[in-house]
């Protein structure tokens, strides 16, 4: 576990960034480590819909994270896990969620500072989440991992604030333990370049259709790019093309492009 935090730790570089396609299951992650990926990362909206729930801290924690260990037993590359707001209110509800990450076998977890449900405010105040984020930290130290603790900050996403909120937000969560700093909603060059010039940690941002390619977030110094559910998104969107066209006209043509059997069967059947 040591080393693998360690290795994953060390991909985490400005201008040459860890990127991640988002996995959801077993099979996603294999397929992700196949084509290449240095580390695989889970995607918490994948994880609750292929699990038959809505995003948004609907799925509980014990069935997400055995996707988690299902995922960290089936690859060799090191498993980061989002785990949403921590599953959990209170700094030691956090602190229990890390080592029941740790026991599944992921090096790494995002932690938002949303809120999910009704409430006065989209986001967590930043005191508060610093104490969480200040139990993830030390459950992981006395562990004796060195756990990635990428502090998602959500001020652009939910509209809940500009870059110098968002700024604001990260020095907070580094100073409380943070490794690296996640802004979903940051995909315009001048923001990514004021954030990745801002943060004294990784920057991690979420790319997708019309945000730039991986090559130009690395020249703007991000040190990881990832894709959240978007590609659960698009093979799910897939399985609804093929199914509507079957029932519809009974033809086959979204199938065209589907993986050949064996070796679909040849990679899930490897040994690890």
């Amino acid at each position: 576990m040591r080393e693998h935090a360690l290795a994953f730790r060390s991909l985490h570089v400005p201008g040459r960034p860890l990127i991640l396609p988002n996995a959801w299951d077993v099979a996603s992650a294999r397929l992700v480590e196949d084509a290449g990926a240095g580390a695989v990362a889970t995607t918490s909206a994948g994880v609750a819909w292929a699990l038959g729930a809505a995003d948004g801290e609907r799925l509980d924690r014990e069935r997400a994270l055995a996707v988690v260990a299902g995922i960290a037993g089936a690859v060799r590359v090191p498993v980061t896990a989002d785990v949403e707001s921590g599953w959990a209110d209170a700094p030691a509800g956090v602190a229990r969620t890390v080592r029941a990450v740790l026991a599944a076998g992921a090096v790494g977890v995002n932690i938002e500072d949303a809120l999910h449900g009704p409430g006065p405010a989209p986001l967590r105040p930043v005191a508060e989440q610093a104490a969480r984020i200040a139990a993830a930290r030390g459950a992981a130290d006395a562990a004796g991992v060195p756990l990635f603790v990428n502090a998602r900050v959500d001020t652009l996403l939910r509209g809940a604030g500009g870059v110098g909120d968002t700024l604001e937000r990260a020095s907070a969560y580094l100073a409380a333990g943070a490794d690296g700093i996640f802004v979903p909603g940051a995909v315009d060059p001048e923001t990514v370049r004021e954030l990745a010039g801002g943060i004294d940690a990784p920057l991690n941002v979420m790319a997708g259709p019309g945000a730039p390619p991986a090559g130009e977030l690395a020249a703007l110094g991000v040190a990881r790019v990832s894709v959240g559910a978007g590609i659960a998104q698009a093979a799910h969107a897939l399985v609804r093309r093929a199914a509507r066209e079957l029932l519809g006209t009974g033809t086959y043509g979204a199938q065209d492009a589907g993986l050949d059997y064996g070796t679909l069967n040849t990679l899930m059947g490897e040994g690890r």
